[in-house]
């Protein structure tokens, strides 16, 4: 077996290199297909089943406060007490996010992100720590939460990896924080959070009425997560029964930490894409299947010799599927290189904070055994119909046939394989299609605003900075009037939000007059506190009534403005101007006050402020009349807003020179950032869009031009007998059209299933779009067309005598 196994390699080389465009030919159609599936299968297997990089991962646990149907954030009270109460977690710990912080380094500040998490949090998930320790229990009592933890990245950029850095003291919003320790590199530099502080719980931030932090448990050895679950039922149950007036219904979940911050629609787009290279290799597996079909033909007086001679059928079998075998091999080995390629390219054009940051897109183990077996697969299957059918020849008719140009009758599998492709062509280009006319759409979006000529920038003064809540509205005025006399700047204004980023606030609302609302059961609101002129800066048009003004002050007479969708939605048929909305008033550092009613004095057409994708009920109110530390600046500049940015910074420091420029981006800029998913979809599926246009039509090609190479001699005669060369022209070419027809009617099922699967990722798109289906078959047959008019010219231009003198 062995022997003959070293026969067939050998024989099969030789033979390949006696072919060296074909064996060319093959080969990157292998690659190409190999290339693509472990791309994108390194992307799917690091994001939704790689385990995660922490000891025991599968034991780590989120346990999120549920009051219906959706799943919430937690309450501190809650937290102590399912902390307290459970006896199926090893630990439990909460997080937040930090905020942000002024760095203050070499005497310039800087603005870094932070996460705040409770002493232990770091031990109990098994994160390694690269310098010193985690936080330790007395670190979490107010007062002794002066110490900070540093990513590596920070500590490699900023503080020049000092290796004493362990113990020494560094500066932000101000106040001196002593470094205890440093994450090790890798996972922790891949989030947006630089430095690390211990989250602590104030007195009156201890209750069951406030949620706003995340809750992660390890279980214990021998837990399953239905046990840990009908134990955490039972304690809410119980806080339920305690607190009635604010556990009332509120349950609790527990869910396995991996993939659990993964949005469903990044999780649909990745099978998507693993499904659009699935059809891309499938096309690629079709296109080598055609090839090899059309070399059996011109060896199949090679097979019959050789079969006569008394080569069994299955040698004859082997030896053609070694061939293929081999071919494939190689194309897997160029595959995987054009991989690596692949992966950097689809790195790059990644969209921030896309994908988990424990998903560390490789070629591992797993994908190269993936690869593997896709070869070998693919092998298989291209191989197999080829040497199946060389096996099965008559070799009788075979020998008679001579040196004549013979086998016609055998283009009927051929061009069922044409046939398919086209269907699978025409099912990835739709899935492009599609995406790129959602994407059209989406650039079509009326955001609400006049991005042009406005800059945009954080100014993120820490919410403990202000002892006293009267003191923020004089401070932030002062800093805007300052930004404001700026050369250059036409407008400028403060606001809790900016578009496209979120409102600031989401909060429940009742129309003052209106039949009473249960709580729960409250219509919520994005809730913006703006400054006078924000309007006109941002260039949002005023439909009714009036925009603030500066007699809008803190003692004056609470007032808002809503938003069209608002008024549309809650005062249909109603004058809205003079009717008036109840809002719990906000009170720094995050406590909700009591009911405060506003005065609706205006109306404006709807902002996007969720994204590009939605639009929601909008109240906006002035922002001196609720100060809040921490707010972000629009300015419409005169000129490039870019330009004004380092004059506009030494206006804010010239106030506070603790106070940096932080997250500073045009409009402009922030518009492009939504489009990053999008975009990032639109280059994938449209990458595999086109190469499988581009396989169909090598296809179509090569069918065409071997299918005319065989016909020789029935067109010369047709030439002979007085055929037109221009009709001899058109039979070839509809002989291709009503291929790509056929295969384009059967696409079309495939394509419809793709526009169903891909409803969630797109917008404003249908499952079964007619406009977008006929432009995809359009092109498909155009494609057709101009890869079949070679061949078919050639076709033409047979000359009669010596097509019959070749036979």
């Amino acid at each position: 077996m062995l022997s003959s196994l070293k026969q067939n390699i050998t024989y099969g080389v030789r033979s390949l290199l006696k072919s060296p465009g074909f064996s060319a030919a093959v080969v990157l159609t292998i690659a190409l297909g190999i290339a693509a599936s472990t791309a994108i299968f390194s992307v799917l297997y690091a994001t939704l089943f790689e385990p995660l990089p922490y000891p025991k991962s599968e034991q780590l646990m989120v346990l999120w406060s549920h009051p219906g149907g959706e799943r919430n954030v937690v309450s501190v009270g809650d937290f102590l007490d399912w902390k307290r109460r459970n006896t199926t977690f090893q630990d439990m710990h909460a997080w937040t996010g930090g905020g942000s912080f002024n760095l203050a380094t070499n005497d310039r500040p800087e603005q870094i992100e932070a996460t705040a998490w409770t002493p232990g949090f770091n031990d109990m998930v098994g994160a390694a720590m690269f310098l010193g320790r985690d936080f330790v229990p007395e670190e979490g009592q107010p007062g002794n939460d002066r110490v900070v933890i540093l990513a590596h990245k920070l500590w490699s950029t900023r503080f020049g990896s000092d290796p004493n850095i362990i113990g020494q003291q560094i500066r932000m919003n101000g106040q001196p924080y002593t470094v205890v320790g440093v994450l090790a590199p890798g996972l922790a530099d891949r989030g947006n959070a630089l430095v690390t502080i211990p989250l602590v719980f104030k007195p009156d931030q201890i209750n069951h009425d406030n949620h706003w932090i995340l809750v992660m448990g390890r279980l214990k050895d021998g837990v399953s997560i239905s046990q840990a679950q009908t134990e955490m039922h039972g304690i809410a149950a119980q806080l339920a029964q305690e607190f009635p007036k604010s556990n009332t219904n509120w349950g609790v979940s527990v869910e396995p930490l991996h993939l659990n911050f993964l949005p469903n629609t990044t999780r649909r787009r990745l099978w998507l894409l693993q499904g659009a290279v699935g059809f891309l290799s499938l096309i690629a597996c079709v296109n080598v299947a055609n090839l090899l079909l059309a070399r059996s033909t011109t060896r199949r007086r090679e097979v019959a010799l050789r079969a006569a001679l008394g080569a069994t059928r299955l040698r004859i079998f082997g030896q053609l599927l070694t061939e293929s075998m081999t071919l494939s091999l190689v194309g897997g080995v160029l595959g995987i290189l054009f991989a690596s390629f692949l992966i950097k390219a689809i790195i790059a054009i990644l969209p921030v904070n896309y994908l988990p940051i424990e998903a560390d897109i490789r070629i591992s183990i797993p994908v190269l055994v993936f690869t593997t077996l896709a070869t070998v697969l693919a092998g298989l299957i291209f191989g197999s119909v080829p040497a199946w059918q060389a096996t099965r020849l008559d070799l009788n008719e075979v020998l008679k046939e001579g040196g004549r140009t013979g086998g016609s009758g055998k283009r009927g599998l051929r061009k069922v394989l044409v046939v398919a492709e086209f269907a699978l062509a025409l099912t990835t280009l739709a899935a492009g299609g599609l995406t790129l006319k959602s994407f059209w759409n989406l650039t079509r979006v009326d955001l609400g605003v006049n991005t042009d000529h406005v800059l945009t920038f954080a100014l993120p003064a820490s919410k403990d900075r202000f002892t006293e809540v009267e003191k923020i509205g004089p401070y932030y005025r002062q800093l805007l009037d300052s930004i404001k006399a700026v050369p250059g700047v036409k407008n400028a204004a403060l606001t809790s939000g900016l578009p496209t980023q979120g409102a600031g606030f989401g909060m429940g609302f009742r129309i003052v007059g209106a039949p009473p609302v249960d709580p729960s059961a409250l219509p919520n609101a994005g809730f913006q506190l703006v400054t006078s002129g924000y309007h006109d800066t941002m260039g949002v048009r005023i439909i009714k009534g009036r925009g603030f003004n500066e007699n809008d002050k803190a003692n004056g007479v609470r007032v808002a403005m809503i938003n069209e969708k608002l008024a549309q939605r809650y005062f249909a048929g109603v004058d809205p101007i003079g009717q008036r909305v109840g809002v719990n008033e906000v009170i720094p550092p995050g406590k909700l006050g009591p009911v405060v009613e506003w005065e609706i004095v205006g109306v404006f057409h709807t902002v996007r402020n969720d994204g590009l994708r939605e639009d929601y009920p909008e109240i906006d109110v002035p922002f001196w009349q609720m100060p809040w530390p921490g707010v972000a600046a629009v300015v419409r500049t005169d000129g490039d807003p870019r330009a004004a940015t380092k004059s506009i910074a030494a206006a804010v420091t010239s106030v506070d020179p603790d106070m940096p420029l932080a997250s500073v981006r045009t409009m402009d800029e922030i518009v492009d950032e939504q489009f990053a998913s999008d975009r990032f979809g639109l280059a994938l599926f449209g990458s595999f869009a086109l190469a499988a246009l581009g396989l169909a039509a090598v296809g179509v090609y090569g069918v065409m031009a071997f299918g005319v190479a065989q016909r020789t001699r029935e067109f010369g005669i047709r030439i002979a007998l007085g055929a037109q060369r221009v009709r001899v022209l058109r039979l070839v070419l509809s002989e291709a059209v009503i291929l790509a027809v056929i295969g384009s009617l059967i696409g079309l099922f495939g394509a419809y299933a793709v526009g169903k699967l891909m409803q969630s990722t797109l917008y404003g798109v249908p499952a079964f779009d007619a406009v977008a289906f006929a432009v995809v078959v359009f092109v498909l047959l155009i494609a057709a067309l101009f890869a079949s008019l070679l061949p078919a010219w050639r076709a033409s231009r047979i000359e009669p005598m010596r097509a019959l003198r070749h036979e």
